[in-house]
């Protein structure tokens, strides 16, 4: 077996190798007898099938094995060769070149390696800022917000028609070819007229009632209705306004702090502390995500140079070339498909993008560990449960697609960067400024 390495740069090694037809001969043979001692044919003792009879049941199989064997052995010599560990690899080895001959089998193989960066000096790199101040205007605003909001609604005292922003509170019943139909009625319903709750021309014919007044409206359910029977049907409601119902003038005081804080002991004050702290925070975590994290990532590209691992890069290059694929329109993904020029333009187009995605990832998973900065496997699955929870899906099945789709390793990554991001400006330490 013939093997030479390239070492085409610190991250990329190429490794060729010609393995003699014998040679994969001599391994079909080996593996055949290893085969007949597991194996039970009828007319043979179990553990005593002749080679012979393997390989004519498994010759297919036994030829991929004996290659496989010997690339393995072939890629072993040459990392021995070059001085590569294991834990330097990155990636599966990647075939440029596979081809079997009348003679030999001729492989060349691509290894990527795990860049090696000093990131001596980092924390220079780290952009100076000023916290953000919060005014007494802003407080207050945020405290009328929650005024309105805590109001309770009331009964209105002017007679006058309803309106748009009201709250009807109203009885009804739907009737479809003249016949009342399944769940078209209700009795007290309220309703907050211009939400959009109810299927459209409905709240805008009852802008004008006034209370105690009855009326019979049409409308006609949209196509997409949830219930057959009533898709695309014209019907009619018979509607009585009872009430009219409105916000009570909001009152700014201890009671709203006891309301928005759940705690029986807030005072306006400690309300306006803690709006204090939620804007600060609120105007931190936009400085960051717009300013500051850009800045900082900006720097941090800019500052080292070393090799890229080919493979990551292509990977990521297919990533953002299906991106980019997503936003064409159908006749340019026509154009596209089937067409290996325009399929390497596009993917050529959103190289140097991948290139300094795949860097910013190296450089942030080396200042990180620097830095001693990591996320344990339980913190992402602690995250993604808690983001599960606040948008109403079910934990357990979010969980479970990221697992399955292998998601994890980039929702780590995206949480390591902003847990180091948070460390190198202070952030946590930022509103105590």
């Amino acid at each position: 077996m013939e093997i030479t390495t390239e070492k085409k740069n610190e991250a990329n090694a190429v490794i060729k190798s010609t393995i003699p037809n014998e040679t994969i001969e001599k391994k079909i043979d080996k593996l055949a007898k290893q085969y007949g001692k597991q194996m039970n044919v009828a007319g043979f003792r179990k553990g005593k099938v002749p080679p012979s009879i393997v390989k004519k049941m498994h010759g297919e199989q036994l030829a991929q094995d004996a290659e496989a064997e010997a690339i393995r052995e072939a890629l072993e010599q040459a990392y021995k060769e070059l001085g590569i560990e294991a834990a330097d690899i990155i990636g599966d080895p990647a075939f440029k070149k596979y081809e079997k001959g009348e003679e030999a089998v001729e492989a060349e193989v691509l290894v990527c390696l795990r860049p090696k960066i000093d990131v001596e000096g980092y924390e220079k790199l780290v952009p100076e800022y000023e916290v953000p101040e919060v005014s007494d205007e802003e407080i207050e605003e945020r405290l009328k917000t929650l005024a309105e909001q805590s109001a309770p609604l009331v009964s209105l005292e002017e007679d006058r028609p309803l309106q748009e922003g009201d709250t009807a509170v109203f009885d009804f019943t739907g009737y479809l070819d003249g016949e009342a139909f399944e769940g078209g009625s209700a009795q007290d319903f309220e309703l907050q007229i211009g939400s959009g709750q109810f299927i459209p021309g409905f709240e805008e014919q009852m802008v004008g009632m006034k209370k105690g007044e009855s009326k019979r409206i049409k409308v006609t359910f949209p196509e997409d209705y949830q219930a057959e029977n009533l898709k695309g049907k014209e019907v009619e409601f018979d509607i009585t306004l009872k009430d009219i119902k409105v916000k009570a003038e909001p009152k700014i005081d201890d009671e709203l702090a006891k309301a928005v804080t759940k705690k029986e002991d807030a005072t306006l004050e400690t309300l306006k502390e803690q709006i204090k702290e939620q804007l600060q925070t609120e105007k931190l975590s936009k400085l960051y995500n717009e300013e500051l994290k850009p800045k900082l990532l900006e720097a941090l590209v800019e500052a080292y140079e070393f090799d890229l691992p080919e493979n990551i890069v292509e990977q990521e290059i297919d990533n953002l070339a299906n991106q980019k694929a997503q936003s064409l329109s159908k006749e340019e993904l026509e154009a596209i498909q089937g067409n290996a020029e325009k399929i390497e333009e596009l993917r050529e187009s959103v190289r140097e993008d991948a290139e300094r995605s795949v860097k910013a990832t190296f450089i942030v998973d080396a200042v990180a560990r620097a830095a001693g900065v990591d996320v344990s496997d339980q913190e992402v699955s602690q995250a993604l449960y808690y983001e599960a929870l606040i948008s109403g899906q079910d934990p357990e099945a979010l969980l479970k697609y990221y697992q399955k789709n292998n998601l994890f390793p980039a929702i780590k990554m995206g949480m390591i960067e902003d847990k180091l991001f948070a460390k190198l400006l202070d952030l946590d330490n930022a509103g105590k400024k």
